[in-house]
């Protein structure tokens, strides 16, 4: 059975917003969709009357707009929701056995946006337990025998099955873009903070990312101007940037590129080589040259806040928590105040060298691999995140596109990073450099 499915979000939008499609019918296709290939993709949190509780969300959607001028930007969006926000009637367990009102909270400010702008929220997606390492059941739609990522499992393999349009996510070290990366679609990491993070069963508030997962990058960057703060469509704008050229690309040279497995490093360098042609420069530069030491200081870090994070419920229900997660926290619990407050100094260091190579090199964009290789086989394990950790350590925005296969058939993922607080111009050269490295498109949903 193909489990892969057409929903882009842009296109999608347009045909509701402009009638061309029933909000209705739509809905029904959608929610006819989770039901056929849930079962098998495991993305969704299981709801026994999710049909009938979307049909009341149009209802009240309908009474906000009756006419269709004046349409929020996400009207009709179908979004999963990673099950660490909080929503409002939903119960929160985070991919665990601990007892859900030990962490219970708040709707998140970032739900609350989301339906402010007409969304419709599909449902819960799965998580790993507390967005750490020990799965759920979601399995990758491309081959259902390979996992899809983690701890965002659940949000990649639905936007990437179709079964919504868009999913929220959350990263800490590389939750966002690999998951994406493995399933074959578009995610955005943003700059730390630029996504508000009120409302989340925090695992490290010095470097937790909300971000998103759409299959395109147009819809990638409406979504984005609607929850990312500030945004500033002006520096957006994508004709606009074509209108500057291409982007200049830096490869990190060195231990860090040397993680990823070297058939998916012979794939990337045919991208970039493709991206050459299109008439992308693209230099190497020696970076990140003492990656095992950031990936130990980053490790370090979040374990240390993640136990002080759970330090009176994990006291409580330590029998609860899985092994691999009952040790970060015994790990973080040797992190004393002093040595957390070093390591949370690391991210602005960090940020100010890689930036300062940016401006001394002449570099728009980092360019590099997504993941260290395609999705593994079995659902042991969701992969390894060291291509993502010094991004998401630094901050700094990041977006992986569709970049070829494997010589398996799985999908990888090409990630560009941008200096902080520059996600706008990120999504602009993000949708200059998609064009040039196409991907096959599916049957469309509708």
């Amino acid at each position: 059975m193909n489990y892969l499915n057409s929903a882009p979000l842009a296109a999608t939008l347009e045909g509701l917003q402009q009638g061309q499609h029933s909000l209705s019918i739509y809905l029904e296709q959608m929610c006819r969709r989770i039901d056929q290939i849930d079962p098998e993709i495991h993305a969704f949190l299981p709801e026994v009357s999710r049909l009938a509780r979307l049909r009341g969300e149009i209802g009240l959607l309908r009474e906000r707009f009756p006419e269709r001028m004046d349409l929020p930007a996400l009207f009709g969006a179908m979004v999963g929701v990673k099950d660490v926000f909080h929503m409002e009637g939903v119960v929160t367990h985070a991919g665990s056995e601990v007892p859900p009102e030990a962490f219970a909270g708040a709707e998140a400010t970032v739900v609350a946006m989301l339906r402010e702008a007409g969304a419709l929220i599909a449902g819960k997606t799965v998580t790993t337990e507390f967005a750490f390492v020990e799965p759920g059941p979601t399995r990758n739609p491309h081959n259902t025998s390979h996992t899809p990522g983690g701890s965002s499992s659940g949000s990649a393999a639905a936007v990437a099955a179709g079964m919504c349009n868009l999913a929220l996510g959350t990263q800490t070290i590389g939750s966002i873009i690999r998951p994406a990366a493995y399933c074959g679609i578009v995610g955005f990491k943003p700059s730390y903070d630029r996504i508000p993070t009120q409302g989340l069963v925090y695992f490290s508030p010095t470097v937790d990312h909300v971000g998103l997962f759409t299959q395109d990058v147009a819809g990638m960057a409406l979504a984005a101007s609607v929850l990312c703060g500030d945004w500033r469509p002006e520096l957006a704008d994508a004709e606009e940037a074509s209108g500057k050229g291409l982007p200049v690309l830096g490869v990190p040279d060195g231990p860090y590129l040397a993680q990823t497995d070297p058939a998916a490093l012979a794939v990337f360098e045919e991208i970039l080589l493709m991206l050459q042609v299109a008439g992308c420069t693209v230099k190497r530069v020696a970076a990140l040259e003492q990656i095992e030491e950031l990936n130990a200081a980053h490790r370090r870090l979040i374990f240390g806040e993640f136990a002080r994070e759970h330090a009176e419920i994990f006291a409580k229900y330590a029998a609860r928590y899985r092994a691999r997660t009952a040790e970060a926290i015994r790990t973080g619990q040797t992190v004393d105040d002093e040595e957390l407050e070093k390591l949370r100094q690391g991210p602005k260091r960090l940020r100010a060298q890689l930036e300062d190579q940016m401006a001394a090199e002449e570099i728009d964009l980092w360019c590099c691999p997504s993941a260290t290789g395609p999705a593994p086989v079995g659902l042991n394990s969701t992969g390894d995140s060291n291509m993502n950790l010094p991004w998401t350590h630094a901050g700094m925005p990041a977006i992986t596109l569709p970049a070829g296969r494997a010589q398996n058939g799985m999908p990888l993922g090409m990630q560009l990073v941008a200096p902080f607080d520059a996600d706008e111009q990120l999504m602009a050269w993000a949708m200059q450099v998609m064009e040039r490295v196409p991907e096959p498109v599916d049957a469309d949903v509708f």
